[in-house]
């Protein structure tokens, strides 16, 4: 039975896919929609490998908060 952050790393990879078609199909946007595509694989492997994981966001975090 496939977990939580199995669902998730499918639903990122297949966005990065997505990502890589509309960069294929649109050349002027084709680095972005690559650089997009690696960040959506790399958050779909850390989700897979350690779903439990902590992020250090530094600063991002204690402003969001206010």
């Amino acid at each position: 039975m496939a977990t939580h952050a199995h669902l998730a790393a499918k639903l990122l990879r297949d966005a990065a896919t997505f990502f890589r078609n509309v960069g294929a199909q649109n050349p002027p946007l084709k680095e972005q929609m690559d650089d997009n595509a690696s960040v959506y694989d790399q958050v779909a492997d850390l989700v897979e490998n350690d779903p439990m994981g902590e992020l250090d966001i530094g600063d991002a975090e204690a402003s969001a908060r206010t």
